[in-house]
């Protein structure tokens, strides 16, 4: 059965000259788009928050945050709000 789902693949290139590739079912982008969304797009939308929540558990639900670890937390909750036009806190319900 499930070998009968469709999947795309994507590449995903580094700065430093490394890469991977990702394989996802085509239904699964579909069903998380945001409206006329590229699958590209709803990729990287989808890094940027699991990153985003990631950090954001590490810093404040784990234990011994140092300072570069709340730097990073605080980096992607930047770019997570130039990215979506709205706080992590604001998008997931969950503040501090």
């Amino acid at each position: 059965m499930t070998e009968e789902v469709d999947t795309t693949t994507f590449e995903i290139s580094a700065d430093d000259g490394t890469t991977d590739e990702v394989t996802v079912p085509t239904g699964l982008l579909d069903l998380v788009a945001e409206g006329d969304q590229t699958d590209a797009e709803t990729v990287g939308d989808v890094t940027l928050l699991s990153f985003a929540s990631r950090a954001h558990h590490i810093v404040h639900h784990g234990q011994d945050a140092d300072a570069e670890l709340e730097a990073q937390e605080a980096r992607i909750m930047d770019l997570f709000e130039e990215r979506f036009g709205v706080t992590y806190g604001e998008a997931t319900g969950h503040q501090h």
